[in-house]
Protein backbone atom coordinates (compact mmCIF):
# COMPACT_ATOMS: atom_id res chain seq x y z
CA UNK A 1 0.00 0.00 0.00
CA UNK A 2 1.46 3.36 -1.18
CA UNK A 3 0.45 6.19 1.27
CA UNK A 4 0.07 9.59 0.22
CA UNK A 5 0.08 12.09 2.82
CA UNK A 6 -2.52 14.47 2.83
CA UNK A 7 -2.01 16.62 6.41
CA UNK A 8 -0.38 19.84 3.84
CA UNK A 9 -3.61 21.33 2.41
CA UNK A 10 -4.82 24.59 3.01
CA UNK A 11 -8.04 23.57 2.95
CA UNK A 12 -7.28 22.91 6.88
CA UNK A 13 -7.37 26.14 9.22
CA UNK A 14 -4.09 25.55 10.73
CA UNK A 15 -2.12 24.76 6.85
CA UNK A 16 -3.58 28.02 5.83
CA UNK A 17 -2.30 30.19 8.59
CA UNK A 18 0.94 28.75 8.56
CA UNK A 19 1.06 29.21 4.81
CA UNK A 20 0.15 32.84 4.56
CA UNK A 21 2.14 33.66 7.72
CA UNK A 22 5.51 31.62 6.43
CA UNK A 23 5.65 29.88 9.06
CA UNK A 24 8.49 27.03 7.96
CA UNK A 25 8.49 25.06 11.01
CA UNK A 26 5.40 24.14 10.94
CA UNK A 27 4.57 22.76 7.43
CA UNK A 28 8.37 21.04 8.17
CA UNK A 29 6.83 19.13 11.24
CA UNK A 30 3.83 18.12 9.09
CA UNK A 31 6.03 16.78 6.38
CA UNK A 32 8.23 15.08 9.33
CA UNK A 33 5.47 13.66 10.59
CA UNK A 34 3.91 12.25 7.48
CA UNK A 35 7.35 10.75 6.65
CA UNK A 36 8.13 9.13 9.48
CA UNK A 37 4.54 7.32 10.01
CA UNK A 38 5.27 5.57 6.28
CA UNK A 39 3.81 8.15 3.94
CA UNK A 40 5.83 7.70 0.40
CA UNK A 41 4.65 11.18 -0.85
CA UNK A 42 3.91 14.07 0.77
CA UNK A 43 0.54 15.79 -0.55
CA UNK A 44 0.70 19.51 -0.70
CA UNK A 45 -2.09 22.11 -1.50
CA UNK A 46 -2.23 25.54 -1.74
CA UNK A 47 -5.57 25.53 -3.53
CA UNK A 48 -7.96 27.70 -1.25
CA UNK A 49 -5.37 30.76 -2.73
CA UNK A 50 -6.75 31.00 -6.02
CA UNK A 51 -4.56 34.49 -6.85
CA UNK A 52 -1.62 33.22 -4.76
CA UNK A 53 -1.60 29.15 -5.20
CA UNK A 54 1.35 29.35 -7.53
CA UNK A 55 3.72 31.40 -5.28
CA UNK A 56 2.22 29.30 -2.23
CA UNK A 57 2.97 26.13 -3.94
CA UNK A 58 5.89 27.20 -4.93
CA UNK A 59 7.10 27.77 -1.21
CA UNK A 60 5.39 24.49 -0.17
CA UNK A 61 7.55 22.09 -2.39
CA UNK A 62 10.83 24.50 -1.24
CA UNK A 63 9.65 24.21 2.22
CA UNK A 64 9.01 20.43 2.56
CA UNK A 65 11.66 19.11 0.30
CA UNK A 66 14.16 20.60 2.80
CA UNK A 67 13.14 18.44 5.35
CA UNK A 68 12.49 15.28 4.02
CA UNK A 69 13.50 13.16 1.02
CA UNK A 70 10.08 12.28 0.07
CA UNK A 71 8.30 12.81 -3.47
CA UNK A 72 5.48 15.26 -3.39
CA UNK A 73 2.05 14.84 -4.59
CA UNK A 74 1.78 18.10 -6.44
CA UNK A 75 -2.12 19.20 -5.77
CA UNK A 76 -3.60 21.67 -8.02
CA UNK A 77 -6.37 22.26 -11.17
CA UNK A 78 -4.03 24.77 -12.36
CA UNK A 79 -1.49 23.70 -15.03
CA UNK A 80 0.46 26.44 -14.97
CA UNK A 81 0.77 25.88 -11.09
CA UNK A 82 1.70 22.94 -11.89
CA UNK A 83 4.22 23.53 -14.25
CA UNK A 84 6.31 25.61 -12.15
CA UNK A 85 6.17 23.12 -8.90
CA UNK A 86 7.78 20.35 -11.50
CA UNK A 87 10.09 22.58 -12.46
CA UNK A 88 11.70 23.03 -8.34
CA UNK A 89 10.61 19.58 -7.38
CA UNK A 90 13.47 17.02 -6.37
CA UNK A 91 12.98 14.15 -7.90
CA UNK A 92 9.85 12.15 -9.19
CA UNK A 93 6.60 13.52 -7.90
CA UNK A 94 2.83 12.68 -8.34
CA UNK A 95 0.32 14.75 -10.29
CA UNK A 96 -2.17 15.19 -8.74
CA UNK A 97 -4.30 15.26 -11.33
CA UNK A 98 -6.31 14.41 -15.07
CA UNK A 99 -9.30 13.65 -16.47
CA UNK A 100 -11.27 12.71 -19.42
CA UNK A 101 -13.22 16.80 -19.22
CA UNK A 102 -11.71 18.01 -22.45
CA UNK A 103 -9.61 21.62 -21.22
CA UNK A 104 -8.37 19.93 -18.37
CA UNK A 105 -7.04 16.65 -20.43
CA UNK A 106 -5.76 19.24 -22.79
CA UNK A 107 -4.24 21.29 -20.46
CA UNK A 108 -2.69 18.45 -18.56
CA UNK A 109 -1.34 15.87 -20.84
CA UNK A 110 1.61 17.43 -22.28
CA UNK A 111 2.57 18.51 -18.35
CA UNK A 112 2.65 14.92 -17.60
CA UNK A 113 3.89 13.70 -20.88
CA UNK A 114 7.05 16.67 -20.55
CA UNK A 115 8.70 15.70 -17.06
CA UNK A 116 9.17 11.78 -14.93
CA UNK A 117 6.05 11.71 -12.79
CA UNK A 118 3.41 9.57 -11.52
CA UNK A 119 -0.25 10.87 -12.99
CA UNK A 120 -3.17 10.45 -11.50
CA UNK A 121 -6.10 9.79 -12.99
CA UNK A 122 -9.86 10.51 -12.48
CA UNK A 123 -12.46 8.48 -13.63
CA UNK A 124 -14.64 11.97 -14.51
CA UNK A 125 -16.41 11.58 -17.53
CA UNK A 126 -16.17 14.81 -20.05
CA UNK A 127 -19.67 15.64 -18.28
CA UNK A 128 -20.51 14.70 -15.19
CA UNK A 129 -19.45 12.43 -11.73
CA UNK A 130 -19.88 9.15 -12.24
CA UNK A 131 -22.35 7.54 -9.77
CA UNK A 132 -22.09 3.44 -10.67
CA UNK A 133 -19.26 1.13 -11.07
CA UNK A 134 -19.73 0.28 -14.93
CA UNK A 135 -19.03 4.54 -15.03
CA UNK A 136 -16.17 4.69 -13.76
CA UNK A 137 -14.72 1.60 -15.30
CA UNK A 138 -15.74 3.39 -18.38
CA UNK A 139 -13.76 6.44 -17.59
CA UNK A 140 -10.40 4.25 -16.42
CA UNK A 141 -10.22 2.26 -19.97
CA UNK A 142 -10.33 5.51 -21.95
CA UNK A 143 -7.08 7.22 -19.93
CA UNK A 144 -5.33 4.61 -19.55
CA UNK A 145 -5.90 3.89 -23.17
CA UNK A 146 -5.57 7.51 -24.12
CA UNK A 147 -2.44 8.30 -21.52
CA UNK A 148 -0.91 5.09 -22.76
CA UNK A 149 -1.22 5.68 -26.65
CA UNK A 150 0.41 9.14 -25.72
CA UNK A 151 3.34 7.37 -24.04
CA UNK A 152 2.88 7.19 -20.45
CA UNK A 153 4.11 3.98 -19.14
CA UNK A 154 0.49 2.44 -17.66
CA UNK A 155 3.04 1.73 -14.18
CA UNK A 156 3.11 5.52 -13.39
CA UNK A 157 -1.08 5.45 -13.55
CA UNK A 158 -2.95 5.80 -10.47
CA UNK A 159 -6.64 5.69 -11.54
CA UNK A 160 -8.88 7.12 -8.66
CA UNK A 161 -12.68 5.84 -9.12
CA UNK A 162 -13.48 9.08 -7.25
CA UNK A 163 -14.40 7.95 -3.88
CA UNK A 164 -18.14 9.96 -2.97
CA UNK A 165 -19.17 9.83 0.77
CA UNK A 166 -21.73 7.54 1.56
CA UNK A 167 -23.53 10.18 3.57
CA UNK A 168 -25.08 11.44 0.33
CA UNK A 169 -26.30 7.65 -1.13
CA UNK A 170 -24.85 4.56 0.63
CA UNK A 171 -24.67 2.61 -2.29
CA UNK A 172 -21.59 4.92 -3.10
CA UNK A 173 -19.19 3.06 -1.14
CA UNK A 174 -19.99 -0.30 -3.36
CA UNK A 175 -19.65 0.97 -6.64
CA UNK A 176 -16.31 2.26 -5.60
CA UNK A 177 -15.11 -1.31 -4.69
CA UNK A 178 -16.67 -2.69 -7.45
CA UNK A 179 -14.96 -0.29 -9.41
CA UNK A 180 -11.44 -0.58 -7.89
CA UNK A 181 -11.67 -4.61 -8.77
CA UNK A 182 -13.27 -3.87 -11.92
CA UNK A 183 -9.97 -1.91 -12.98
CA UNK A 184 -7.57 -3.95 -11.56
CA UNK A 185 -9.07 -7.31 -13.26
CA UNK A 186 -9.16 -5.23 -16.46
CA UNK A 187 -5.28 -3.89 -16.09
CA UNK A 188 -3.41 -5.35 -14.16
CA UNK A 189 -0.27 -2.99 -14.12
CA UNK A 190 -2.17 0.10 -13.78
CA UNK A 191 -2.31 1.82 -9.99
CA UNK A 192 -5.85 2.31 -8.45
CA UNK A 193 -5.52 5.12 -5.25
CA UNK A 194 -8.44 7.59 -3.87
CA UNK A 195 -9.10 9.84 -1.41
CA UNK A 196 -9.63 8.28 1.64
CA UNK A 197 -11.61 10.30 3.67
CA UNK A 198 -14.16 11.30 1.23
CA UNK A 199 -16.35 8.31 2.16
CA UNK A 200 -17.13 9.46 5.20
CA UNK A 201 -18.32 13.25 4.75
CA UNK A 202 -20.98 14.21 6.52
CA UNK A 203 -20.93 11.77 9.16
CA UNK A 204 -19.94 10.93 12.78
CA UNK A 205 -17.07 8.73 13.71
CA UNK A 206 -15.69 9.56 10.70
CA UNK A 207 -11.97 8.11 11.36
CA UNK A 208 -14.09 4.41 12.11
CA UNK A 209 -15.52 4.12 8.95
CA UNK A 210 -12.50 5.41 7.21
CA UNK A 211 -10.71 2.10 8.58
CA UNK A 212 -13.48 -0.41 7.32
CA UNK A 213 -13.78 1.38 4.06
CA UNK A 214 -9.44 0.52 3.46
CA UNK A 215 -9.97 -2.62 4.80
CA UNK A 216 -12.40 -3.15 2.40
CA UNK A 217 -10.73 -1.24 -0.49
CA UNK A 218 -7.22 -2.67 -0.05
CA UNK A 219 -9.28 -6.01 -0.62
CA UNK A 220 -10.52 -4.75 -3.84
CA UNK A 221 -7.43 -4.15 -4.83
CA UNK A 222 -6.59 -0.08 -3.91
CA UNK A 223 -2.64 0.43 -4.47
CA UNK A 224 -2.56 3.43 -2.26
CA UNK A 225 -4.64 5.90 -0.66
CA UNK A 226 -4.38 9.64 0.38
CA UNK A 227 -5.22 9.74 3.88
CA UNK A 228 -3.58 10.48 7.09
CA UNK A 229 -0.66 8.54 7.90
CA UNK A 230 -0.02 9.75 11.47
CA UNK A 231 -3.42 7.95 12.60
CA UNK A 232 -2.36 5.54 15.12
CA UNK A 233 -6.00 3.25 14.39
CA UNK A 234 -5.91 3.58 10.47
CA UNK A 235 -2.16 2.77 10.17
CA UNK A 236 -2.96 -0.37 12.44
CA UNK A 237 -6.09 -1.30 10.14
CA UNK A 238 -4.11 -0.94 6.93
CA UNK A 239 -0.50 -2.60 8.42
CA UNK A 240 -3.11 -5.86 9.48
CA UNK A 241 -4.81 -5.62 6.45
CA UNK A 242 -1.74 -5.90 4.46
CA UNK A 243 -0.40 -8.86 6.40
CA UNK A 244 -3.97 -10.95 6.01
CA UNK A 245 -3.68 -10.08 2.43
CA UNK A 246 -0.70 -11.56 2.06
CA UNK A 247 0.89 -8.45 1.25
CA UNK A 248 3.55 -8.27 4.19
CA UNK A 249 6.04 -11.34 3.64
CA UNK A 250 6.76 -12.79 7.07
CA UNK A 251 4.49 -10.32 8.79
CA UNK A 252 7.53 -8.31 9.17
CA UNK A 253 6.23 -4.59 9.09
CA UNK A 254 3.52 -5.88 11.05
CA UNK A 255 5.62 -6.97 13.72
CA UNK A 256 8.13 -4.06 13.34
CA UNK A 257 5.05 -2.20 14.09
CA UNK A 258 4.38 -3.69 17.27
CA UNK A 259 7.66 -3.44 18.20
CA UNK A 260 7.60 0.24 17.94
CA UNK A 261 4.27 0.64 19.56
CA UNK A 262 3.07 2.20 16.54
CA UNK A 263 -0.30 0.26 16.72
CA UNK A 264 -3.26 1.49 18.69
Amino acid sequence: MIVVGELINTSRRSIAEAVRSGDRERIQAVARAQAEAGAAFIDVNAGTFVEKETDYLLWLVETVQAVTRQPLCLDSPNPAALDKAMAVHQGVPMINSISLEPERYEAMLPLVLDRPCKVVALCMGQTAMPTTAAERMAAADELIGRLTAAGKPVGDIFVDPLIQPVSVDTQMGRAALEAIAGIKGNHPSVNTICGLSNISFGLPERKRINRSFLALAMHAGLDAAILDPTDPQLRASRLTTAMVLGEDPYCEAFIEAYEQGWLA
